[in-house]
């Protein structure tokens, strides 16, 4: 069998005509695979979906009870039989909940990995490599210059700044579902035990984190009825980047703009947002770990989609490997 038999683009995302399912679909089909529960994966409107426990709990809470037909769960490492081709979801190290997909038939063997990052995060499973004949690479930070420092760095120069400046609010952009969790779990290793803020967007979803074993520590919500803008001096607010950019922002102390992401790599994004402190956080794989995984699968060919896919095409094809950029349009930065 091709491995073209198994997979293809359409439209709709990518497909497999002898399973006839659909994975990550961008526009609604009668059965969808998803990978993880950001929006630009997980969408609403699918006949059937087959998702992780925790991605379809989270599609629910972004979506609403009704946002597909029927829903299916699968385990880390159970094979599901899909009209005869073998499906199995694997930790992708994203966010929580979030998985690779095998597919597998007629002797050949490819890997989805929708999003993933090869760093450790303490609040989802870690990545697993699995041994495959193509593998689908998202490319988001595929270029030489990616390379994310430790975690624990960027969050320890965040508290050095709390303590530099305890007149200012320190309010750090993060996305809603998964950096905003790790941002402040990696808070709490680093031994910052003080009640963090946070913006109402971000509440669902943390009490998710917490239901499913992630402690997140005392979060309350960053409103300032009932008390005074000083009462906010020298804490920490999370929130949607998007809200730092409205009134809301406004009603905190002389306030530290934060923004957790990978392309707080490139000072001229930070300086354009008007970034103070960058930390350089992201929930995708940076360039080296890109290739690394590549080299892991031990694939014979790559499919590279959603990013700065040429560059890690070249890479490819100088080491042997064929490779080809998909092109597929509808995935965004979520959780970059």
């Amino acid at each position: 069998m091709r491995a073209s038999d198994l997979l293809c683009s359409r439209p709709e995302g990518l497909y497999c005509p002898p399973g006839d399912f659909h994975i990550d679909p961008v526009r609604p089909v009668a059965r969808a695979l998803i990978t993880h529960g950001h929006s630009d994966h997980a969408r609403a409107g699918h006949g059937a979906v087959l998702a992780t426990c925790e991605t379809l709990d989270i599609m629910e809470l972004r979506c609403g009870p009704g946002f597909a037909g029927t829903t299916q769960a699968a385990r880390p490492g159970e094979t599901i039989s899909l009209n005869g081709v073998k499906v199995t979801f694997q930790p992708a190290g994203h966010v929580l909940g979030s998985a690779q997909i095998c597919v597998e038939h007629g002797g050949m063997r490819i890997v989805a990995s929708g999003d993933y990052k090869r760093q450790p995060d303490p609040t989802c499973a870690p990545f697993t490599p699995i041994r495959c004949d193509v593998f689908i690479t998202e490319a988001t930070f595929g270029l030489p210059v990616f390379r994310h420092p430790p975690d624990a760095d960027e969050i320890a120069r965040l508290i050095r700044s709390v303590e530099q400046f305890p007149e200012r609010t320190h309010m750090v952009g993060a996305y809603a579902l998964g950096k905003a969790q790790r941002v402040i779990k990696l808070l709490r290793q680093a031994g910052y035990e003080r009640t963090i803020y946070i913006h109402g967007a971000l509440a669902k979803l943390c009490d998710y984190y917490e239901s499913r074993g992630v402690e997140l520590g005392d979060l309350q919500p960053a409103t300032v009825e009932g008390g005074e803008r000083q009462d906010f001096a020298g804490e920490i607010v999370v929130g949607p980047p998007a809200a730092f950019s409205d009134r809301w922002s406004r009603r905190f102390p002389d306030p530290v703009s934060c923004f957790a992401s990978g392309w707080m790599r490139i000072r001229q994004r930070a300086k354009q947002r008007g970034v103070e402190l960058p930390l350089i956080i992201s929930d995708h794989s940076d360039w080296d770990e890109l290739t690394a995984t590549i080299t892991e699968t031990g694939a014979g060919e790559v499919w590279v989609t959603h990013g700065r896919e040429e560059a890690l095409v070249r890479w490819c094809e100088l080491g042997g490997i064929k490779a080809k950029p998909l092109h597929l349009v509808g995935y965004e930065d979520e959780g970059d």
